[in-house]
């Protein structure tokens, strides 16, 4: 019996191991959404790190969330550090480009719960009736990303709150 257990342990994390190995090496999550402003006031709220308690979904996580920013907080060079609860973990953020008013790209790296070094891109073109905002995040899947993945799908955990965001990005930048 012990023999017919082990047999069956042996060849599920075998199972997990392969499904593993077939996952991407790489993962994007993105979401957009036309916002009733030129992009120009859009890009200033994304610009600022100081501005992202207004809108990012993180934000409302944890809101005793320690915050730190760097000696900048808007345009390319501005950093902004975290640590919270599990719902946001410990990272860091700097903006590495900004061109303003179409695009704002950000390293972001995750300290906890596991370690990540992604880009996350901002996208602002103009739309009927507005301006579209793309919001992306691109990640290398290293082996231990590649096991999460066989058990959860990063699109659907992300992407609800990226959806989130947009929503808050849109009522405030919608505003008067």
């Amino acid at each position: 019996m012990l023999k017919i257990i082990g047999i069956i342990v042996v060849l599920a994390i075998a199972t997990i191991l392969v499904l593993a190995a077939m996952q991407p090496d790489t993962f994007r999550i993105e979401r957009k959404a036309v916002i009733k402003a030129p992009p120009e006031k859009i890009f200033a709220v994304l610009n600022d790190f100081k501005q992202w308690a207004v809108w990012s979904p993180w934000e409302k996580k944890d809101p005793a969330m320690k915050r730190n920013f760097g000696p900048i907080t808007a345009g390319k060079g501005a950093t902004y550090t975290w640590e919270g609860n599990k719902d946001v973990g410990q990272g860091g953020m700097q903006i590495t480009d900004a061109a303003a008013p179409n695009k704002l790209t950000i390293a972001l790296n995750f300290i906890k719960p596991f370690e990540a070094n992604n880009t996350v891109n901002f996208v602002l073109t103009p739309a009927a009736g507005g301006t579209e905002v793309a919001w992306s995040m691109d990640g290398k899947n290293n082996f231990m990303s590649k096991i999460m993945c066989v058990f959860m799908n990063m699109d659907k955990m992300v992407g609800p709150d990226f959806e989130a965001g947009l929503a808050n990005l849109k009522a405030i930048a919608e505003k008067p």
